[in-house]
């Protein structure tokens, strides 16, 4: 069974900036050169909404060389569909220009919180705009209630994601279903959604967030936060499909789980894996909801 490494916890938040006071969530990599990574990460305020910063990596001694306390783009004006915060999906190149995904939130007075799926042009590599004050992906018949985290690739002529969406705010344990979706576009733009990926189980996998795929010649990886209805915390999933469509949950062999004592004890969530040099990594966030900062793993 393939086992990852716990490196520790390589980055602490310690920012005065009161946009970005505490978490740094949803950690994602941008490869800047050699072995120098730009993660960028959500923190958060006072109240909870969710803003962008980073930090710089050398990710073969697991050491943060530049940690800037500004924010890089802050959550949006009381109407759009990121007021509440912006929480990080994935990159990806779309005719010579990067963009990275996110979900948007939005709370509303004594009513559930809803997200939406949003796109953002990153320039070069220190500069985030958003590309549209509406939603690339939004709340329709398919996905009546509320979206999460995209995962976005290219492979085989089309444009494949993975994101969530919550079927019923509470079932078994008081715990939402919210599941892991698949969607196709041939422009990124337009597109198809083709219903649940990743088969939930009531009681066992039903509130799962932030997946991570990667394709090799084995066939299709993805890595993932869920939850049971259980009372227990957030714990990081694997499955595998040959094909990207029909997934099936391996999670005795996901290969990491709480430590014994300390910063992800009680928790780990928000994988984000990628390969440098021959070796595949996992940035993760672990007790809650990575308050205080994330990890790096490598798969042994």
């Amino acid at each position: 069974m393939p086992q990852w490494n716990k490196l520790g916890e390589i980055f602490i938040v310690n920012n005065p900036n009161s946009e970005l006071t505490n978490y740094a969530s949803n950690p994602l990599p941008v490869h800047l050169r050699e072995n120098i990574y730009r993660i960028f990460y959500s923190g958060r305020n006072s109240e909870n909404r969710s803003s962008i910063g980073f930090a710089d990596l050398d990710i073969e001694n697991g050491r943060i060389i530049s940690y800037p306390k500004e924010p890089v783009l802050k959550y949006g004006g009381e109407n759009t569909f990121y007021s509440d915060g912006i929480s990080l999906g994935n990159k990806i190149e779309i005719q010579n220009k990067s963009y990275i995904l996110f979900m948007g939130w939005q709370r509303f007075k004594d009513k559930h919180w809803r997200g939406e799926i949003g796109k953002l042009e990153l320039i070069g590599n220190d500069k985030l705009k958003i590309c549209s004050e509406n939603p690339i992906i939004s709340i329709d018949k398919e996905d009546e209630i509320s979206l999460s985290y995209p995962f976005i690739t290219f492979h085989d002529n089309q444009y494949k994601m993975w994101y969530g969406s919550t079927i019923k705010w509470d079932s078994e344990g008081q715990e939402m279903i919210h599941v892991i979706k698949y969607a196709t576009s041939k422009d990124s733009i337009t597109w198809q959604k083709h219903g649940i990926a990743v088969p939930y189980e009531l009681g066992i996998a039903q509130a799962f967030s932030r997946p991570s795929v990667i394709i090799d010649d084995f066939g299709f990886h993805i890595w993932y936060s869920y939850r049971g209805g259980n009372g227990m915390k957030y714990r990081i999933g694997y499955a595998f499909s040959s094909n990207g469509i029909n997934w099936v949950r391996q999670h005795n062999h996901t290969g990491i789980d709480v430590s014994e004592n300390g910063w992800d004890s009680q928790m780990i969530c928000y994988p984000a894996v990628f390969d440098h040099n021959g070796k595949r990594y996992m940035l993760y966030n672990g007790n809650d909801y990575g308050k205080t900062g994330f990890g790096l793993a490598i798969l042994e």
